[in-house]
């Protein structure tokens, strides 16, 4: 995945997201996630260390509250942040681009978790039909009917795993795309073009046994 953040532009827009209100780590973890339209959550190891800089400079406090650590700018860390306006608008630039990056790297995920999909399917359908077509002794024909039923189960797994994933993408793509106001019009029939060829794929499948 490319760079979100250039190096020291995350403990500004930490700074930044604490003069809009004080937060807890989750809290901005989350703020962040929300910026990112979903394509971006910051890990805690990530957060976490540069709160840790930004009080030991003074720039924020923190308190706790019950069992969460709260973080709260300071005067100085308002005068920081004022100081260094152009540069938090830029790294706002870099937000907007970065979020466009991920978006294109989310939408090829879920083209080829398509492509992936259509060619497990076609290979199974195959192999059903290879197996379908042969004539054996007995035996031969038990085993190869347990190994048809292994490889079928075999290769409904991987179906489904990657249609889990291309779901899992997908939607993290049409919620980003609903926030930015860009969602095609279009984009429910082409959904169901795709889901109605694939499943032309099983039952022709299914037709072919």
């Amino acid at each position: 995945m490319t760079p979100v953040f250039s190096h020291g532009s995350l403990r500004l827009y930490l700074l930044s997201l604490l003069d809009e209100a004080p937060r807890h780590g989750y809290e901005l973890i989350q703020a962040l996630t929300e910026r990112f339209g979903g394509t971006y959550s910051p890990s805690a190891g990530t957060i976490y260390p540069r709160l840790a800089k930004l009080e030991e400079e003074g720039l924020v406090t923190k308190a706790t509250e019950g069992r969460k650590t709260v973080y709260e700018i300071t005067d100085a860390g308002r005068a920081e942040l004022e100081a260094r306006r152009p540069e938090l608008d830029a790294i706002e630039e870099e937000v907007t681009d970065s979020v466009r990056r991920l978006a294109d790297e989310v939408r090829a995920g879920v083209n080829d978790a398509m492509r992936t999909l259509r060619a497990e399917l076609a290979s199974a359908a195959r192999e059903a039909k290879r197996n379908s077509s042969r004539v054996d002794p007995r035996q031969e024909a038990r085993d190869a009917g347990r190994d048809a039923r292994a490889a079928g189960n075999a290769a409904a797994r991987e179906a489904e795993a990657a249609l889990n994933e291309f779901r899992q993408q997908l939607r993290t793509d049409l919620r980003y795309q609903a926030a930015r106001g860009a969602l095609p019009a279009d984009i429910v029939p082409l959904l169901k073009d795709e889901l109605d060829r694939v499943r032309r794929v099983l039952v022709e499948a299914i037709g072919r046994r």
